[in-house]
């Protein structure tokens, strides 16, 4: 039987969690400074929007998003995913009502994919968020395939289907036939820096000279600045929106 819990009424899982639902990430995306700002308080006032995913007592997929209130406009939208943790957080502080569950994440164990388990657990916990008062359900969603076409724009990328017409991307896929719709680039999503050394260290690759370089993993390129010990990756995302 499958269930969706709150991550805080399961903390037998959290051991199993930390290791697994990092496994498939590039460490790359763990070093975004401006998430920092803000994760300790989201944890502290979004406790009940993480989630496990479990079958038969064993961990198969976790999930976390954020409220935030939305007017359903391109416009509205936040810049991508540190900018809607920021927003929902200072939403917060301020008591604005939120209206919008954005999806921030979610992962399945790597020896639990393929089968079917992502799009449950993206159906059971927007089915949660509507049921509990937040009746829009978005995303900015890291479409798996980009990191093949690194030198291509968002823009481009999420035009891109195959001949059923469904979305070439396969995360992009696995949301379309839940019922989602393709809202607008997210260019910026997130901004990751780093020194040289830091950037080797991520990447396991070596910068000999400042220069732009695409890198395992990477949606678009990185750019290293030798003189400056800086390496800046900016990482797009595309919105969906959740019937």
């Amino acid at each position: 039987m499958y269930q969706l819990t709150p991550a805080g009424d399961a903390p037998q899982y959290d051991a199993d969690a930390e290791v697994r639902f990092a496994e498939d990430w590039p460490e790359f995306i763990f070093h975004d400074a401006e998430v920092a700002k803000y994760r300790e308080r989201r944890v502290s006032y979004f406790p009940e929007w993480e989630f496990y995913y479990t079958a038969d007592e064993r961990l198969i997929a976790g999930c976390w998003g954020v409220p935030i209130a939305w007017d359903a406009t391109v416009p509205d939208l936040p810049g991508g995913f540190t900018d809607t943790l920021a927003r929902s957080v200072t939403e917060h502080e301020k008591k604005v009502v939120p209206n919008t569950f954005v999806l921030m994440a979610a992962a399945v164990r790597s020896d639990e994919q393929g089968q079917g388990h992502a799009g449950r657990v993206i159906t059971a916990v927007r089915d949660h968020a509507t049921a509990n008062g937040l009746p829009q359900v978005i995303a900015p969603v890291r479409p798996t395939l980009k990191s093949s076409y690194p030198l291509t724009p968002i823009e481009t990328f999420m035009t891109w289907t195959r001949d059923d017409g469904l979305p070439l991307d396969p995360w992009l896929r696995t949301h379309v036939r839940l019922g989602a719709t393709l809202l607008a680039p997210a260019p910026a999503s997130q901004t990751m820096t780093g020194s040289v050394a830091d950037w080797e260290k991520w990447t396991n690759m070596q910068f000999p000279s400042t220069g732009t370089y695409t890198i395992p993993a990477g949606l678009t390129t990185l750019a290293i600045d030798r003189e400056a010990d800086t390496g800046l990756y900016i990482e797009p995302n595309i919105w969906l929106r959740h019937a």
